[in-house]
């Protein structure tokens, strides 16, 4: 996906990647840029810092909140030094600087995708073998008992460990807190106090920011789920 707000640089790469063999789509502002990742399946996105609307740093932003994954490669004047900077904090995976030769963008693209088409096996394979599952950045192996957030161990409780396999089993579902103490506990549900206590802690390990929680979340006077990414 390349999004810029010149046509004529969006028509010039689109030529050049697909006489590559990619298939491509266009958007002239974020806003456009964010409804084309909804609708399509995107593996790479080619991203313009300033544009009108929404720039290319919030289209980034709100994308990783989203939880796509895909490479973005951005591209900055060399004025945007600090707006650079800011996108690979936010999440955005390469950039490039106009004005750029059609080889070197080429060369970072076919490089991103090779590498995000071994991520991809990689999930894949995780995800055929049962045991292991994956919503996100957050991951849980039933096998070694392990949870990683974005890659990274987190160290969990027994019961934290069974009240989140639970959910990460059963993306979307909503658990109210009596299922949930039934189903873990083993037990009839007398006082569910305690699971509040447990989803929090669980919240303080798994999210960025625990009261705006991208994964684990609460439908009220209902219960609990893990949010589908």
């Amino acid at each position: 996906m390349i999004v810029e707000d010149d046509k004529d640089i969006r028509d010039g790469i689109e030529i050049y990647l697909k006489n590559q063999g990619y298939a491509v789509s266009q958007a002239a502002d974020g806003m456009e840029g964010l409804r084309v990742a909804e609708k399509e399946e995107i593996h790479l996105a080619i991203v313009d810092i300033m544009m009108p609307g929404m720039d290319g740093i919030t289209m980034l932003m709100k994308m990783r909140e989203k939880g796509y994954d895909f490479p973005v490669i951005m591209l900055s004047a060399k004025s945007e030094e600090v707006d650079k900077i800011m996108g690979l904090n936010m999440g955005a995976d390469d950039y490039v600087t106009k004005p750029f030769t059609t080889m070197e963008l080429l060369a970072r693209v076919n490089s991103h995708l090779r590498r995000y088409g071994r991520y991809l096996q990689a999930v894949g394979d995780k995800k055929e073998n049962g045991k292991i599952h994956i919503i996100g950045g957050l991951e849980l192996n039933e096998e070694t008992v392990e949870v990683l957030v974005d890659g990274k161990p987190v160290k969990m409780t027994p019961l934290e460990f069974k009240i989140l396999l639970l959910l990460m089993r059963n993306p979307g579902r909503v658990f109210s807190a009596d299922e949930i103490y039934e189903r873990v506990w083993n037990e009839q549900a007398v006082n569910t106090d305690t699971i509040m206590v447990h989803i929090r802690k669980i919240r303080e390990k798994i999210e960025i920011n625990p009261k705006e929680p991208k994964y684990l979340k609460v439908v009220w006077g209902v219960g609990y789920k893990i949010e589908k990414q």
